[in-house]
Order: C-alpha cells, then sequence, then structure tokens
C-alpha cells in the first residue's frame, strides 16, 4: 500500500537493505532501526503503520518488544526471525504478534504479508460471512458468549474476554462458520487475504491459544473441536455452561 510506514527492526544490516529496498519498490516508507531498546521511540516519533520485528537484537529482545508494542499500542507486528522453533513461535503469537516468518523468506511473500496485515488493520475491509444466529448483522450469540463485531469485543457470561487483534479474526471467522468444519486452509485465507504457503502451524497455534482464552478444555477440546485430517469445528451448543 503505497505511502504506508514501516518500521523494520533488524539488526542484520544486509538483510535490512535488501527488505528496504524491495518494499520502496512497491511504495512503501521503511523506517530502519537495529536496536531493539530504541524502538518504542521509534514508534513515538515516526508513528508507523507496521512493525516488522526480529527477536534477537542488541539492547532488548524482541518478544519484549513485541510485548509492549501490544500493550500500549494499535499497531501490528510481524515476526521475522531465524528463530523457528516451536516454542518461539508460540510466545510470538501469545505475546500478541499478527504473524510469525522464518527467514529466510521471499520478498513477494514478506510483501504480500505485510499488505494483508495492513488491510485489517488501515483498510479495515468487512469479510461478508454467512453468520449462523445473530442479533443484528455484527452481533454473534451461542448460549453466555456474546460476540459485537462492530465494537470488536467478546463477552462470556457477562465478563469481558480480552483477545488481540489476531485472536478476534480467528473467533470471528470460526463463529461465523459455526456447525461446519472450517480448514486450516480457509481460515488462512480468510484472515490474511492470501493463500497459505505451507506454515499452516501458526492457525494451530492460535486456535489453542483461543480455546485458551474461551475456557476450553485443553486435552480434550468441546467448544473448539480439531476434526482430524480436516480442520475446525466451533461448536454452537458448547457455551451454555460457565465455568
Amino acid at each position: 500500500m503505497v505511502g504506508c510506514v514501516i518500521l523494520l527492526v533488524e539488526d542484520d544490516f544486509g538483510l535490512a537493505f535488501l527488505i528496504k529496498k524491495y518494499l520502496e519498490l512497491h511504495g512503501m516508507v521503511v523506517i530502519h532501526e537495529s536496536r531493539g531498546d530504541m524502538v518504542l521511540n521509534q514508534i513515538q516519533e515516526e508513528k508507523p503503520d507496521l512493525i516488522i520485528l526480529d527477536l534477537s537484537l542488541p539492547g532488548k529482545d524482541g518478544l519484549d518488544i513485541c510485548r509492549e508494542v501490544h500493550l500500549g499500542f494499535f499497531i501490528p507486528v510481524l515476526i521475522l526471525t531465524a528463530r523457528d522453533s516451536d516454542t518461539d513461535q508460540i510466545l510470538g503469537l501469545e505475546l500478541g504478534a499478527d504473524d510469525y516468518v522464518t527467514k529466510p523468506v521471499e520478498p513477494k511473500v514478506l510483501h504480500a504479508r505485510i499488505r494483508a496485515l495492513l488491510r485489517r488493520y488501515l483498510v479495515k475491509e468487512t469479510v461478508k460471512f454467512h453468520a449462523p444466529k445473530k442479533n443484528n448483522d455484527e452481533n454473534l450469540c451461542f448460549g453466555l458468549l456474546f460476540i459485537n463485531n462492530s465494537s470488536r469485543t467478546v463477552k462470556f457470561d457477562n465478563k469481558d474476554i480480552l483477545l488481540s487483534t489476531a485472536d478476534y479474526d480467528l473467533l470471528w471467522v470460526l463463529a461465523s462458520e459455526a456447525g461446519k468444519i472450517i480448514t486450516r486452509e480457509k481460515i488462512f485465507s480468510t484472515i490474511h487475504g492470501f493463500e497459505s504457503d505451507g506454515f499452516g502451524r501458526s492457525i494451530d497455534v492460535r486456535i489453542s491459544r483461543l480455546r485458551k482464552k474461551l475456557f476450553d478444555h485443553p486435552i480434550n477440546p468441546y467448544r473448539i473441536k480439531t476434526i482430524w485430517g480436516k480442520g475446525y469445528l466451533f461448536v454452537k451448543d458448547a457455551w451454555n455452561v460457565s465455568v
């Protein structure tokens, strides 16, 4: 998206140069920062539309930065790192990252993911769903679970459920298809705006995180079920009991 400001936090100057050059060729404004302890200052001064964040940084670890950004700013964070362990990916997503990409990555793939995140945050395109039981065009209600899509808020048993942007988007996709099996590929493409390139684990991680926040059983989930070999099922009538 032409004119969008990207804060690139990367201590590999060669890689940062290549990413910066590629994104600028596509009309984006890229600000490079190599130190983790300078990121918050850059955010306050430059007001970026999106942050590309490495994890291994001098001054401050990227996971700590991700937590601070999630708590203090409404800015999408795309983690770009050589750390490819499940633990790091889970931590990054748990702390509020909107996407997690491992190096090396093709520039066109990185650009596509950036555009998808920017569409969600800036353009605010509304994906039209064939939704189940509705109170109105912006609400979904299942027993004690109430989802208000206008305010992007969630309540369970009249208690607020705090969800990150990524978690809310995932819940809305699942709840809008309640009672139907929805594949990982469809979840990914609906949320991101482009087809999955094989990094399907991020959907599984986010499903696990969402279950925890919605008080689903950690070992035998009954509210958001895994249908092996097919995808996930949001169960309509599993929200009538408080916890």
